[in-house]
């Protein structure tokens, strides 16, 4: 039973929109065809002058909120808008091309009345190049109070719903908001993209289902999608009841960003676990394979705007302010500290390692200062008020215990303290602790190594000599996404009270020439790897994600969510049941190659032997005396023998070919192989068969298998690569191969595969005069493969003046070497039934049989 999430939702929202309103008709000019500007209303202008201004490259940028400031000017009685220069939406656009148009897309932070939006929306269209969503007030309670903030963000920083007072369950009413959100972005994406031309960024997990609407609305649109926040494990994520949905929008995708590598496998995990998608690098980069789109992983922690920090810093207000802090603080050394007020953020867990300092050294009691500035809660609730209150009482011990007349040991700033304000404290702080439990980046230690480093007008204000050496040490949780990239910090555990606690020793006591060189060494890379190189470099990938859109035939499939974009080689095409047999009665001497698992029998199915419906067909097609009829399996000659024995024609290939009979009364052929290698795999194939839990081995007469389709998907996997290096180097000398297929490690013979039992079977009939005008093969795996090379490769060096018809057929919808592909075994049986049938002699049909055919025909 389908769940009720995967319904179709691009018209759940019907009904509930009527209160949108449309981006003014004047806005969305695209360049529809080359050279060819399209208004709103669908004319068109042919211009040279008007042809050359959309030839500018075009980047949208979708963000939940715009990066702009609202002010109401009560006496005017309108509003005044401005960029907010901290965004760091704003900020990236200093990583593309100075003649590049950035144009964004998002909500805005205030409520605009519903006849106001129409003119509101010109305005930031003309001043601004801002389009705003206006999501209707309900809408948007839903959505980002609720799905985003209760469900999906507690979830991916690894908080569970177990109780009603940690978290709230999943609700569909909140879901749909959510839904019904992403897909008004998508509308009004739609109308100003030119999806042939501009690069699409999505961002953050508030819009993780939007690209399925626009892949939806255009096959062909480039889109990429970063993601802010951490992305939990496996364990955590498929808890999520609406998680496929929701990892099938990211996959529409054609390059996702992660800040660090631990986001990224958690997702990759996701994928493989319930997708049953693999992944693989090549040259460096992280690829998964969806329906023949390559959607690409990319991995990079986004930086800071060095220059809006800088001038910040040089502002004379920020140099006061520092003058300020040097007195107050003259002859001690300071600890800072800034975070948002939420659980997550771990400001009491750092109260009580500071406390556990003082009470360790007691020779730091009235020389040591922590400064927690606490920035305003993002989200109101139980849990913050929780962890305010434990905030305060904390800090109010502590100044109990330790504190005096002169000093405070623990400065707690509550409030909106202005940007000059911390920067300063950033450029006097001996110290920079972040201590969050979970967080998806956190700039905090980025500013901090940047004011540290000063500037020259600070240094004339401070009295500090420019050759001085700079020095600053950071202690940060290992919970954070910066902490990968910051390598000279002090790492530790949050929930550790002691190890933070002499950290934060060892931060202030270590040697100035020690505090020097880490300082340089974060210094050199913050300072490289600024938001600019960010925004480039994702770009830069993102276009290369998307430069082989137009060498594919795509089309859409699935319904509501569920949709996906099928990618493949223009030549691939399915193979039609009426083309085989069009072909198939108009020639006379025929080869025909089938694979067994997967191809006429179900990998899923718990019963191995064929039905006998098969069998009938089977026997139908290797009993006309014009066709040659095989089947090429790995599997062993004894059970293919027992399965197959009614058909007494048919020609059998056990074992990828080691094995090979002509027919039912014919002797089995086998190759001359030496087989001792086996004594050396076997012991080895046992040893991971007992380590790997679901693992089984399959020992065959030429070969040995190490299947893991019932172990743990990512262990499974890791095992097979780990077995497959073992084993290729205790083979290295020895006359046999190691591949690795569809779950299972297999090794046989060298030159044993199912190509050249193709090569034989047709090397065979041409030399008895029998060559084949239609060779058709058809498998499911990689073995396969190299039967439809084969093939091609025969008939291409074949000295026979007519060159036969090939279909080469994969099943599944993939990248192949085959021309052809059926999507599974049903349609199998259904083309080899139409076969059948125009078989000669016709078949004993059983009753079964002459059911299942007049149900097609």
């Amino acid at each position: 039973m389908a769940s009720r999430s995967c319904g179709n939702f691009f018209d759940l929202a019907s009904g509930e929109l009527s209160d949108v309103s449309p981006t003014p008709r004047s806005l969305p000019k695209v360049m529809t065809i080359p050279g060819i500007i399209c208004d709103g209303n669908g004319g068109c202008d042919v211009d040279s002058d008007t042809t050359s201004s959309v030839s500018r490259e075009r980047k949208i940028i979708v963000t939940n909120m715009l990066p702009l400031i609202a002010q109401k000017d009560n006496e005017a009685g309108r509003w005044r808008f401005s960029w907010d220069e901290d965004s760091l939406y704003l900020q990236m656009k200093d990583g593309f091309l100075p003649e590049t148009e950035v144009i964004y897309v998002g909500s805005l932070k205030i409520e605009i009345e519903a006849n106001d939006q129409e003119e509101i929306a010109q305005r930031l269209l003309d001043e601004f190049n801002c389009v705003p969503t206006f999501l209707p007030p309900d809408i948007q309670k839903k959505f980002y109070y609720g799905f985003c903030k209760q469900q999906l963000w507690p979830l991916f920083h690894y908080m569970l719903p177990m109780c009603p007072d940690h978290g709230d369950r999943f609700d569909r009413q909140l879901w749909q908001a959510y839904v019904s959100a992403n897909k008004i972005f998508a509308d009004k994406i739609m109308e100003i993209a030119n999806p042939e031309d501009d690069f699409i960024w999505i961002h953050d997990y508030h819009l993780m289902v939007l690209p399925t609407f626009l892949r939806k609305r255009y096959n062909r649109v480039k889109v990429g999608f970063f993601l802010h926040s951490p992305f939990p494990s496996s364990e955590i994520y498929r808890t999520l009841t609406v998680r496929d949905e929701i990892l099938k929008g990211l996959l529409n995708a054609d390059l996702i960003g992660f800040h660090t590598f631990d986001y990224a496998r958690h997702f990759l995990s996701c994928c493989g676990r319930m997708l049953g998608l693999d992944y693989e690098s090549k040259r460096g980069h992280i690829g998964l394979d969806y329906f023949g789109r390559t959607v690409y992983i990319k991995i990079l922690p986004v930086g800071i705007h060095m220059g809006r920090l800088e001038s910040v810093l040089n502002l004379r207000s920020t140099c006061n302010k520092v003058k300020e802090l040097q007195e107050q603080f003259n002859g001690k050394k300071v600890i800072l500290g800034v975070d948002d007020m939420d659980i997550f953020k771990g400001i009491s867990l750092k109260l009580l390692a500071f406390e556990q300092l003082l009470l360790q050294h007691r020779e730091l009691q009235g020389k040591l200062v922590l400064v927690q500035i606490v920035n305003p809660a993002r989200s109101s609730g139980k849990d913050v008020q929780e962890v305010k209150k434990e905030t305060y009482v904390a800090a109010k011990r502590i100044n109990e215990i330790y504190g005096c007349a002169d000093y405070v040991p623990v400065i707690l700033i509550d409030r909106p303290a202005p940007r000059y304000e911390k920067t300063a404290y950033y450029a006097v702080a001996e110290c920079c602790i972040v201590n969050a439990v979970r967080d998806g980046m956190n700039l905090v230690p980025y500013k901090y190594v940047v004011c540290r480093q000063g500037s020259s007008i600070m240094d004339q204000v401070t009295g500090t000599k420019p050759e001085s050496p700079r020095t600053g040490t950071l202690v940060v949780s290992e919970f954070i996404g910066c902490s990968p990239s910051l390598s000279g910090a002090i790492r530790v555990n949050p929930w550790d009270i002691d190890a933070v606690a002499e950290a934060m020793n060892m931060a202030i006591t270590m040697p100035d020439a020690e505090k020097q060189l880490r300082h340089e060494k974060h210094y050199r890379y913050v300072s490289s790897h600024n938001i600019a190189y960010w925004a480039r470099s994702f770009m830069q990938d993102l276009e290369r994600a998307c430069k082989d859109h137009y060498n594919k035939r795509c089309w859409g499939i699935g319904l509501g969510l569920g949709f996906r974009v099928v990618s493949l080689s223009p030549s691939f095409r399915k193979l039609s049941v009426d083309h085989i047999v069009s072909s198939y009665k108009r020639t006379h001497r025929r080869a025909i190659f089938l694979d067994y698992d997967g191809t006429v029998v179900s990998q899923s199915s718990m019963v191995k032997s064929p039905s006998p419906e098969v069998v009938d067909m089977l026997n139908a097609l290797s009993n006309d005396s014009n066709n040659t009829v095989f089947i090429v399996s790995g599997r062993g000659r004894d059970p293919l023998s027992e399965w197959l024995g009614p058909c007494e024609n048919l020609g059998l290939a056990a074992e990828h070919g080691y094995f090979l009979r002509w027919n039912k009364t014919s002797e089995w052929e086998s190759l001359a192989a030496d087989l001792d290698w086996k004594e050396i795999v076997e012991p080895i194939m046992n040893h991971y068969m007992e380590a790997t839990d679901g693992s089984s081995m399959e020992v065959k007469e030429s070969a040995l298998v190490w299947h893991h389709r019932d172990a743990d998907p990512d262990f499974g996997s890791c095992q097979a690569k780990e077995l497959l290096v073992h084993l290729e180097n205790v083979l290295a000398n020895e006359p046999a191969v190691v591949q690795r297929g569809q779950h299972i490690v297999e090794v046989k013979p060298q030159g044993v595969t199912k190509g050249l039992v193709a090569e034989k079977v047709l090397s065979m009939l041409a030399t008895n005069g029998e060559a084949p005008d239609l060779v058709m093969c058809i498998g499911d795996d990689r073995s396969d493969e190299d039967m439809f090379e084969s093939i091609a490769n025969a008939v291409s060096n074949s000295s026979c003046t007519a060159a036969p018809e090939i279909f080469a057929c994969t099943v599944g919808q993939k990248p192949s070497k085959a021309k052809y592909y059926l999507d599974d075994t049903v349609d199998v049986v259904r083309m080899l039934r139409g076969l059948a049938m125009a078989s000669n002699p016709k078949p004993q049909r059983s009753a079964q049989f002459k059911v299942a055919f007049d149900s097609v025909f």
